[in-house]
């Protein structure tokens, strides 16, 4: 009977820090899409992460809303996979985060290609060409920074 309480514990344990993980990566998206029209002021660059996922998936009115929860969406799943990979290394938390988040950039940085040949909105307000931006380029180095940042103090 102890051993399937502390089963169930651990399970509950386990569970509660995943929804930590969860909440605190899509908490840290929602800090990068917030402070996205400082950046853009400060690079004089349009990119935006939500105009690119939200035009992505819908053309009307509401395509602020859908690349925010998109946006969101991708915070949690990211918070998901740090919380596996901190279960499993050697590294503080903060610099995991950080780690994380700054080798997804560069890892995915290149499939600005594919954005800036065949996105639907690409040339609109908040989609400009990405893949030899290098103001786009530091702007998403800086918001991928920001995010590991805000994700390793919220987790």
């Amino acid at each position: 009977m102890r051993s399937a309480l502390l089963t169930h514990v651990a399970i509950l344990g386990g569970v509660k820090g995943r929804l930590r993980s969860a909440t605190a990566g899509a908490a840290s998206a929602a800090v990068w899409a917030l402070q996205e029209p400082l950046d853009q002021r400060l690079l004089g660059c349009d990119y935006s992460d939500v105009a690119v996922l939200g035009k992505g998936v819908t053309r009307g009115q509401r395509w602020r809303e859908a690349g925010f929860a998109v946006h969101a969406l991708n915070g949690a799943l990211f918070g998901l996979a740090f919380h596996e990979a901190r279960s499993r290394l050697p590294i503080g938390k903060r610099k995991l985060a950080l780690s994380m988040a700054l080798a997804e950039h560069l890892a995915l940085y290149p499939l600005c290609y594919v954005i800036d040949r065949y996105h639907p909105a690409r040339g609109e307000p908040g989609v400009p060409p990405l893949l030899k931006n290098p103001r786009a380029f530091a702007q998403a180095t800086w918001r991928h920074a920001l995010f590991g940042a805000a994700l390793g103090r919220l987790a």
